[in-house]
């Protein structure tokens, strides 16, 4: 956009092509106010600090009033550097830079050579746009410092939900290995001073150690499936939180499921999956988000207005076809187009829901409805 922006330059072309009496002259200082500026332009995208976005405001509002003098459209330079100005940070010090610039504004008004009832025409709409532009490139700033926040405190929120998140797993691990550990431990001991004084008894207590081993098995799976299967009410929560702070608006139709715990979360992570691709890649304004029950199926989608499938099967996009597959599963990824023309992407993810069998062939009619 910043090459979008340009074309306001034209306002250097009013003076010099409804003036009668325009000559070479007028014509070069158009040329040389368009050198003096698009230098300056280029810079302000690279400074860094607000000592060097000052800088190059002060340059741009003496070009304005300077050029002003010779051609009147040179008081666009001043709106050019209202929105720059909006980059300044505390709020307060852009609204008096812009309060500024709007000063110079008047003051080229004041000194200008056109006769009055010409200038105002001239000079009326930098007048009235220098304020407008500064206050909306402000009020954009502050949205995207406030964006940025939310999203640095989301951030925030993930890692120290996934300290305690740790911490807790650590605990239940201690409190369910623990004591298990011991008594085997101790088992073996017994059985290994037992050996020779009494077989018999050591190979009971092997056997003991044998069956305590089984249980204390069985207890870490179960333990760490219920760690994997976060839920996909869940899942959809975090969604939303995710989209809305990368500034994505997002729309959720949920209906409830009947799924099994391994389909509920390789569903559930499905859409962590996608819901990260929106984030990252795809740049998108809008994103949709639909569960509903499609005959024997579940079928997870997720669409946005953003720039297409285009490079998207990466490896989390092949992990998903992977676990979803190993369901009876499928995975279709597709470009879309919205309303408004933008291209877009979907992720329809399918599972069959408790209690029916699939194969390959069904899979690929779900996919195809």
């Amino acid at each position: 956009m910043r090459y979008v922006w340009l074309v306001y330059l034209g306002a250097l072309f009013y003076q010099p092509l409804f003036n009668p009496s325009t000559g070479a002259l007028d014509w070069l200082a158009v040329a040389v106010l368009i050198a003096l500026f698009l230098p300056i332009y280029a810079a302000s995208f690279r400074a860094r600090n607000d000592r060097q976005i000052l800088i190059l405001i002060a340059i741009l509002g003496a070009l304005a009033l300077a050029g002003s003098l010779v051609n009147s459209g040179a008081s666009v330079f001043a709106i050019y550097a209202a929105a720059m100005a909006s980059r300044l940070y505390p709020v307060r010090r852009a609204v008096q830079v812009v309060a500024a610039l709007v000063g110079v504004v008047g003051l080229v008004f004041l000194i200008s050579p056109i006769p009055l009832p010409w200038r105002l025409a001239a000079l009326g709409p930098a007048l009235l746009f220098t304020p407008v532009v500064g206050a909306t490139s402000i009020l954009d700033a502050e949205r995207g410092r406030a964006n940025q926040r939310l999203l640095r405190a989301d951030e925030e929120i993930e890692r120290l939900a996934t300290i305690a998140e740790r911490e807790r797993i650590a605990r239940d691990l201690h409190d369910l290995l623990g004591h298990t550990l011991s008594v085997i431990v101790l088992k073996s001991e017994l059985a290994a001073r037992l050996v020779r004084a009494d077989p018999d008894r050591a190979a009971a207590e092997i056997n003991d150690i044998e069956q305590i081993g089984r249980e204390a098995l069985g207890e870490v799976r179960a333990a760490v499936a219920g760690y994997r299967a976060r839920g996909l009410g869940a899942e959809v929560d975090g969604a939303r939180v995710a989209l809305e702070a990368a500034g994505v608006d997002v729309e959720v139709h949920a209906d409830p499921t009947d799924l099994r715990p391994e389909h509920e979360s390789a569903l559930a992570m499905a859409l962590r999956e996608a819901v990260t691709n929106v984030v990252r890649h795809a740049g998108a304004q809008r994103a949709t988000i639909s569960i509903a029950t499609v005959g024997t199926a579940v079928r997870l989608e997720v669409s946005d207005d953003g720039r297409g499938s285009a490079g998207l099967a990466g490896s989390g996009i092949t992990g998903m076809r992977e676990r979803i597959a190993a369901l009876g599963g499928l995975v279709v990824v597709r470009d879309a187009k919205g309303r408004d023309g933008r291209r877009g992407t979907v992720v329809e993810v399918t599972v069959p829901l408790a209690g029916t069998a699939t194969d390959g062939r069904q899979a690929e009619e779900w996919g195809g409805r």
